[in-house]
């Protein structure tokens, strides 16, 4: 699928989570005749299946999916890497003659693809252990109030109180004499010759919390807890990254003694609520995203995305 100027087109689906990307995905690919990347954090990791709500090779109606099961739980697959394997892949789509359609909630592997990441340089222990100090004897925000007379931009997207961010901002600087500013705008998307078109999915806060609920719930039945403990004892440790995700690292306090089951449910819940609301803050800011507001699941919500690709393909209608 390419624009009237010959440019290749990608679908995103994008959004708050419990809200039906993953259905709406699969429909549009059913329908389109296109394949699915899928753009979470933890579903690259093989086992961690319950928690994520991977798509069964079963539920899948034949569209091939990309990037779910391709790390070991012991491995670390960075956002970088998920850039240039999902720009790849999605050539690879494009040169089969179908649409690329990248679906998830993982902001920054959004991003990535999209917008591109400025690799940076590399940690300097000097330089943090002096901006560290600044902030224990003179605040964090003295190290805000340095960002700004360096990098005024910068300091507006950073919270005064976030000393990480703000230590990293500095640290550039120092280091490369650019802003973090400047080098954001020489980043380059690995997909910057395609069209994106990007829908993002929310919905009101009563209806969301009643979905999220439901999910939890659904994932429990299934059997996360023992999804969990049958990791642990294949060897995956608890120390291991997809085991700091979200409701992974409730289900891990849980089997510790943390507390109980009910109370673990609970916490899944709230957590839930919580990253809805981070990932639409998130999405909020990323540049040409059409929202909508009905779940993924709805027809109606598949025909006003198609009535989109309707806009930017070559010959609309034809599929």
């Amino acid at each position: 699928m390419r624009t009237a100027d010959g440019r290749p087109v990608l679908l995103a689906v994008v959004g708050q989570t419990a809200t039906g990307k993953s259905s709406l995905a699969l429909s549009l690919a059913a329908h389109l005749g296109a394949e699915i990347i899928s753009c979470d954090s933890t579903a690259v990791y093989r086992g961690f299946d319950i928690g994520t709500d991977k798509v069964p090779p079963s539920g899948r109606r034949g569209v091939p999916h990309h990037l779910i099961d391709v790390a070991e739980p012991t491995e670390v697959y960075t956002a970088a890497r998920y850039g240039q394997d999902a720009a790849g892949i999605a050539r690879g789509v494009t040169a089969r003659q179908r649409l690329p359609i990248v679906v998830g909630g993982t902001g920054l592997y959004y991003r990535a693809l999209t917008r591109g990441l400025f690799p940076g340089p590399g940690r300097d222990p000097t330089i943090r252990a002096r901006l560290t100090r600044v902030a224990r004897g003179r605040g964090v925000e003295k190290l805000h109030q340095l960002l700004a007379c360096r990098d005024p931009d910068s300091a507006e997207r950073i919270q005064s109180r976030d000393e990480k961010r703000l230590i990293r901002a500095l640290e550039v600087y120092m280091l490369t004499g650019r802003t973090l500013t400047e080098h954001f705008a020489a980043t380059r998307s690995p997909i910057a010759d395609y069209t994106v078109l990007t829908v993002g999915l929310r919905l009101p806060g009563d209806a969301l919390r009643m979905r999220i609920s439901d999910r939890v719930e659904r994932q429990f039945d299934r059997g996360l807890v023992d999804e969990v403990r049958a990791l642990l004892t294949k060897g995956v440790t608890s120390e291991a990254g997809p085991f700091g995700g979200l409701v992974y690292r409730q289900v891990l306090e849980y089997l510790g003694g943390l507390r109980d089951l009910e109370a673990t449910r609970g916490l899944i819940i709230r957590e839930n609520q919580r990253y809805a609301r981070r990932q639409l803050i998130w999405f909020q800011k990323e540049p040409n995203l059409h929202w909508l507001g009905t779940p993924g699941e709805h027809p109606e919500t598949r025909i006003a995305v198609t009535r989109l690709l309707d806009t930017v393909v070559a010959v609309p209608g034809v599929r």
